[in-house]
């Protein structure tokens, strides 16, 4: 509403309609941010802290991966939602550092609300945060190290960094070589660069046993079990087919009328659906293959003929299942069995039902040099598989990202501590008020590794201090504080280290999910509908009005 020269008042806006502008916009949408931010930071490191999330139904998850947290947490403040989906970005992205990424935001909020009360402009601030951005993306390429691809020991520490702060914890040792030998499986080499898509890795979760029972399947697992009692439940030297067609006579496209009346006809008719299954299933025997992995349905039928060939037959499989078992066997996908030729066929050492938990699962393992992995999760509760899964599937978007980049960084907060520095640095060459703002992100880059400190119940001022005077010498760069005994160590040499591309996503997500939510000065948020109107698109009184017509 606003008001002419007049006095009179004039609506912009709809009824109901709520407006908040300037400062008060501006510190609501700093204080939701900052709200998502605290709510994560009690989980961030090895010492971090796990959440219980129960849904509307019931569900109960327990976890401590940001991204899950802030997936299931119905958040409905829209400054909020913005941190969500900075987690979700850093999820897609690089799949770890989803809660650095938050942290980071959150902190870069809560400096700017101080500057906001000395009257600095949000414009000012977000100038000085764009340049501090920049240059902590500089200095962290400077600080990164190339890193030899081929080094399985290297890639486990990357995989047991990711890990340490996990549920799995104990069993991290075993996690991060099962991720290093499945990423180093089906990494590919584009050029001079290393490419890695992590759905030729199948993950698949069945709960009972321990968490070492979990393994790597070099092919796939098919949480499926074989169609007939009668075939073979084990096969070695498996030649396969792999088929997008149903092995059963299919029904016509349009409706179709057959009129008997002789019951001759009647079993002739019966006659030539059989011999169509058995063509099709001696033509599949003709090919040399053993196994059959089927999309469709196989009909009963073709079921019997295909058991007295000694022939193992699994039907309705994923089509995401059959790409994956096309990279692993080097077969090929056939949608005619007509076309079915030799060549057509995956290998794989051993296909052979097996008993998993409640669960038979078929498993085709032992391929020549597969290009698509599986690897079952085992352990004793749903709960701790379920995180058991987050926590692997971190541990490979890890492996994966420091083949990507090439390039480590040490972690346990060293890199963070050593960018603060730079960016000082930097603050007092710029001068003016943007230095205030550049000296801010430099603070909210040290928060992160002062989340890690509160978190391990040390005092961050001391430690703080401590990390800055080890820091200002050369050799300082790879320090940072052990958070089990309190004193300083060189975290290459521990083996905490990661690729670069977590922390460098994480500094350019944070950083603009904060200039975002500083640049709104005004937020018009429209009335809520009422709930009859919600439901039938028209409110109350025009639904009683067309009952009367």
């Amino acid at each position: 509403m606003t008001a002419e020269p007049t006095g009179i008042p004039v609506l912009i806006l709809k009824e109901g309609t709520q407006r908040t502008t300037g400062r008060d916009a501006l510190r609501s949408n700093l204080l939701a941010a900052r709200a998502i931010a605290e709510m994560i930071k009690t989980t961030y490191g090895p010492k971090g802290m796990d959440k219980m999330l129960v849904d509307a139904l019931g569900d109960v998850t327990i976890t401590n991966d940001g991204a899950t947290i802030l997936d299931k947490a119905e958040i409905q403040h829209p400054a909020a939602k913005m941190l969500v989906q900075v987690a979700k970005s850093q999820d897609s992205e690089v799949g770890d550092g989803t809660k650095r990424a938050v942290i980071f935001a959150g902190e870069l909020l809560r400096y700017a609300e101080e500057l906001l009360d000395k009257n600095i402009h949000p414009t000012v601030i977000i100038s000085g945060y764009r340049i501090a951005m920049e240059e902590a993306l500089k200095v962290l390429d400077q600080i990164a190290e190339p890193i030899d691809i081929n080094s399985e020991e290297l890639l486990k520490k990357v995989a047991r960094t990711s890990l340490t702060s996990k549920a799995v914890h104990d069993a991290r040792e075993f996690f991060a070589d099962i991720a290093v030998k499945a990423v180093k499986q089906v990494v590919e080499k584009r050029g001079d660069k290393y490419y890695v898509d992590l759905d030729n890795i199948q993950i698949i979760k069945k709960y009972g046993g321990a968490l070492l029972d979990s393994m790597l399947v070099y092919g796939i697992v098919l949480d499926k079990e074989v169609v007939h009692p009668g075939m073979p439940r084990r096969v070695e030297n498996a030649r396969i087919v792999l088929l997008d067609a149903p092995l059963e006579i299919e029904k016509p496209e349009i409706d179709a009328e057959i009129r008997i009346n002789d019951p001759e006809q009647l079993e002739k008719f019966l006659q030539q659906e059989e011999d169509i299954l058995v063509k099709m299933v001696d033509k599949i025997a003709s090919v040399g293959a053993n196994v059959v992995v089927c999309q469709k349905g196989i009909d009963e039928v073709a079921q019997h003929f295909l058991a007295k060939k000694g022939i193992l037959a699994v039907r309705r499989v994923k089509r995401s299942d059959l790409e994956k078992l096309e990279r692993a066997t080097g077969g090929r996908i056939v949608s005619n069995i007509e076309d079915l030729t030799p060549e057509d066929l995956g290998y794989a050492a051993l296909v052979e039902e097996r008993k998993i938990g409640e669960d038979k699962m078929v498993f085709i393992e032992g391929c020549k040099n597969p290009r698509s992995v599986s690897i079952v999760i085992r352990g004793g509760l749903e709960r701790l598989v379920d995180e058991a899964e987050r926590s692997m599937r971190d541990a490979l978007s890890a492996v994966a990202d420091a083949l990507r980049d090439g390039k480590i960084i040490p972690g346990g907060g060293a890199t963070e501590i050593e960018l603060a520095k730079y960016i000082r640095r930097l603050a007092t060459k710029i001068g003016g008020k943007e230095q205030l703002a550049i000296e801010a992100f430099a603070k909210a880059i040290e928060g992160l590794t002062v989340s890690l400190i509160e978190n391990a119940g040390l005092d961050p001022i001391d430690m703080i201090m401590k990390l800055r005077a080890a820091h200002e010498k050369d050799s300082g760069k790879y320090l940072s504080i052990d958070l089990a005994t309190g004193d300083l160590v060189n975290m290459k040499e521990k083996g905490v280290i990661e690729p670069v591309s977590i922390l460098a996503n994480a500094i350019k997500a944070g950083t603009e999910a904060a200039t975002i939510i500083l640049r709104i000065d005004d937020v018009i948020a429209a009335s809520k509908l009422e709930k009859g109107k919600e439901e039938t698109g028209k409110k109350p009184g025009e639904e009683e009005k067309e009952k009367e017509d």
